[in-house]
This record gives C-alpha cells, structure tokens and sequence, in this order.
C-alpha cells in the first residue's frame, strides 16, 4: 500500500489543468515543477527511463540490453506563433547534444514539448503536423532521438501533435482514458506499432 500512497504524491501546481494532467502522467513519469532547461523555464517537467533486459539461458548471460528516455517539458502561454515552435525544435537539438550519452545501449530518446495556449493557429496546425525530426545517432547503432511538439487549448477542447508524440491522452483532460483491454488483433497491431 505504500507505493500507491507514494504514488499520489507529487508536485502541485497553481495551474488546475496542470494538476489534472499531473494526476495522469504520476504513474509514468517522476514529475519536477519550474525545471530549467538551457536557459529556459517549464511549469512542468516529467522524466521516463524504460530499460529493456533479455536474457539467453540463464539471467546471468544478458543480451540486448538497452534504456529508452522520455522527457517532457509543458508550459502556458497566451498566444502561440511559429517562431515559439521553432525555437523549441531547436531546444531539443541543443538538450540531445548535453543530454544523451551515445552508445550501443541507448536505444532512444524523446523530448516533447507540450505547449498550452487559448486558440491554435492556422500557422501553427500545419508546422505542429508536418513536423519529424528523428535522428540517428551514428547511423542507428547508438540509438535516435526525436523532438515532439504538441499544442492543446483546453477552453476550445482541442489537442494538435505530431504523429510521434504519445502524450496525447494524458493531456486531453476533457476525455476519458481508455480503458477496454484491446483484443489480440489490438494487441499485435500494438506490438508491431502499425
């Protein structure tokens, strides 16, 4: 019972929305409020590790080993424009050279940028969709790293992202969260990521 307990804890925000997305992104992520990052701020922090083991034989013959990363960076502001967008595509570059240690066990890592505004722009709508900024790190064999962008209005109920991002449920609080088990055609498709 006390990892649930320790679960529920996390940081609290002045922001409502902020507080409700938190409530769905705790059992995920590890969530840090106001994180610096190259010079800039974020309400909002979230930090995922995900390591994947295999074993040969016996658990002492390991193979295949390697950690994936996510790191999401959430912020409010009152209008969003293109240039606000670009600047954080190149954050995330910039985060990528400081914070990714190449090597045969990375596997990948992502850094989402979710935006929260009152209305989405035109302009806006088709930067957010055409984005895919995937990179190989030393041709694939130390991995990749991606830099998502997603913008949402909660007042219009209205979520934009690209495809790679997958945060999208946690923030789109006007929506309940899936919760049917999928069948095994879901299950494979899921699997297969198609």
């Amino acid at each position: 019972m006390d990892g649930v307990e320790e679960l529920e804890e996390y940081p609290e925000w002045d922001d409502e929305y902020f507080m409700e997305v938190a409530g769905r992104l705790i059992y995920h992520y590890d969530l840090e409020k106001d994180k610096q990052a190259a010079g800039e701020r974020f309400p909002m922090y979230g930090e995922m590790t995900i390591e994947n083991k295999k074993h040969f034989l016996h658990p002492s013959i390991e193979i295949a080993n390697h950690q994936s990363y996510e790191h999401l960076f959430a912020q409010r502001v009152d209008r969003i424009r293109t240039d606000d967008l670009d600047r954080l595509v190149e954050l995330g570059h910039d985060l990528a050279a400081d914070w990714i240690d190449p090597g045969p066990e990375h596997y990948s890592t992502e850094f989402t940028f979710v935006t929260v505004t009152e209305a989405i722009p035109d302009e806006v709508r088709s930067q957010v969709r055409g984005l895919d900024e995937r990179t190989l790190l030393k041709y694939g064999y130390n991995g990749h790293y991606e830099v998502n962008l997603v913008v949402v209005a909660p007042e219009q109920r209205e979520l934009l992202s690209n495809d790679a991002a997958d945060v999208n449920e946690a923030f789109t609080t006007w929506e309940e969260i899936e919760r049917e088990e999928p069948g095994l055609f879901g299950l494979i498709k899921r699997r297969l990521q198609l």
